[in-house]
């Protein structure tokens, strides 16, 4: 598992997984698996773009601003 923080990246227009700074992966789809911090604990998520065209991670409380958002993902 590679672990980081979520950062938007311009370039295409997603949330991709930053480590020290550098794009480890460049930018997440819908339906991708991943994990994030929530309340201390690993949660299994998947990212996903709302109607309103918002990007979210399903069963979690984070929608909107995904940016800083502690992550993991395999390779």
């Amino acid at each position: 598992m590679v672990e980081g923080r979520l950062g938007y990246n311009l370039e295409n227009d997603r949330y991709g997984l930053l480590v020290s700074d550098l794009w480890e992966k460049v930018g997440f789809h819908c339906g991708e698996r991943l994990e994030v911090m929530v309340d201390g604990k690993w949660q299994q998520t998947r990212m996903e773009m709302g109607i309103d065209r918002q990007w979210y991670l399903t069963g979690t409380p984070y929608y909107g601003n995904l940016e800083y958002i502690r992550a993991r993902t395999g390779r």
